[in-house]
């Protein structure tokens, strides 16, 4: 991506070359049929791979093909491209625990907080239960307000924890995982009551 190019704009897949616009397009209409939406897409990251808007759309290709490991490749590389953009560490275990302005209306730092939630969650759906809480702990220092609703997928996998403790074995909770009552803040302090009633 041309280091000019406004974040915020890019991320609403603005800033786009209009062959890369074409590609995008293509790969949308041809849904259904992998190999056109795979070579369309591969025109596109050819001439912009950095692009927000062509990481979105390989993200969501992978995602809704059922291809997670591949999406999550996907979400790193978001996240270094909105790393960049928010000024942050590259390696998101590196960025400091401390709150991130701008959670709330910040384009960039939304684009990186919810990356890293979908990279939580994917990383929960691909079993791998030590990098899931690590970034899901990320997310609540980051975004503490929890305005991206990380807290959510935080809570579903201390119910897997407690499920699979109990030697059940719950196929659908990712899907249908508990809602929470509390939104903002308050979502994240109920799942540390959570948390603590069941170390109890």
């Amino acid at each position: 991506m041309n280091p000019a190019l406004d974040f915020d704009a890019a991320v609403l897949g603005q800033g786009l070359p209009a062959e890369v616009e074409a590609a995008l397009h293509e790969a949308g209409q041809a849904r259904g049929d992998a190999p056109r939406v795979m070579s369309a897409l591969m025109r596109a990251c050819s001439l912009a791979p950095e692009h927000p808007a062509v990481l979105i759309a390989f993200y969501r290709h992978y995602f809704y093909s059922h291809r997670l490991r591949l999406a999550r490749a996907v979400a790193r590389k978001a996240l270094v491209s909105g790393a960049a953009a928010v000024g942050l560490p590259t390696l998101w275990r590196e960025v400091p625990e401390q709150a991130l302005p701008g959670a709330r209306d910040d384009v960039a730092t939304r684009f990186y907080l919810w990356v890293l939630k979908g990279y939580a969650y994917l990383s929960l759906r691909l079993d791998e239960e030590t990098e899931a809480q690590a970034a899901l702990a990320k997310l609540r220092v980051l975004d503490p307000d929890d305005c991206v609703g990380a807290a959510v997928i935080e809570a579903v996998r201390l119910r897997r924890q407690r499920l699979a403790a109990a030697g059940v074995d719950d196929d659908e909770d990712l899907e249908a995982g508990p809602a929470l009552a509390a939104t903002g803040a308050r979502a994240w302090e109920a799942v540390a009551a959570v948390a603590e009633e069941a170390a109890r």
